[in-house]
């Protein structure tokens, strides 16, 4: 008689279920000590019924050879792999910060003005609170610019009103000494006009007053 192919699906008769289970399982436990004996391979085998029962076969330790497992899994791994539940934590973490971004585009648009159409007044209020707060805060660094700006002209001021006063300083200085030079220059000029009179040649008689000759 030949057998049928089985189809692999969960056996719904629970007698039949338990049956196939046990005579799968004592199978399987003989195929892992044949390997082990006949292949020289260290092999350890965990198996749990569905009433939670534990079934195991170890060629040498179970603990030894599950500790080897982890040793060899950790050294195997890469920076660059992630476990299931990291990815998992990734992913969520990744779709709280998109909500994040869409709540923030929203009321981005509500303080720039747009979106109002379904706003209540209990919306409204914080936004206004919010705009008000950042006028403040704008004034507030706007009149900071301007002190600045005056500060700065201020000192400009002082520093040309010292350069004005320097210049004026040497202006007058040379006013001072220039009417010096021109009357040195005068009596230079008085004396050689005197000097060339005082020097004059004259030749004949002296000229003499006659009266009734």
């Amino acid at each position: 008689m030949v057998r049928g192919k089985t189809q692999m699906r969960r056996i719904e008769n629970a007698t039949s279920r338990q049956v196939t289970f046990s005579k799968r399982r004592n199978g399987l436990l003989k195929k892992a000590f044949e390997l082990s004996v006949l292949c020289d391979a260290e092999v350890a085998l965990i198996i749990f019924s569905p009433n939670s029962k534990l079934y195991e076969f170890a060629s040498s330790s179970m603990s030894g050879t599950i500790k080897r497992y982890r040793e060899h899994v950790k050294e195997n791994q890469t920076p660059n792999s992630a476990c299931p539940e990291d990815v998992q934590h990734l992913r969520q973490l990744a779709e709280g910060m998109a909500k994040q971004i869409e709540l923030l585009e929203v009321a981005k648009r509500k303080i720039l003005g747009q979106c109002l159409g379904s706003t209540t007044i209990e919306e409204l209020l914080p936004i206004e609170e919010q705009l008000e707060r950042s006028v403040c805060v704008i004034r507030a660094r706007k009149m900071q610019v301007y002190n600045k700006q005056v500060q700065q002209l201020q000192s400009k001021e002082r520093m040309l009103t010292t350069e004005n006063a320097v210049l004026n300083e040497k202006y007058q200085l040379q006013t001072t000494e220039e009417p010096e030079e021109g009357i040195e220059n005068v009596i230079v000029m008085e004396n050689k006009d005197a000097s060339d009179v005082e020097t004059g040649l004259f030749i004949g008689l002296p000229k003499r007053n006659i009266k009734n000759n």
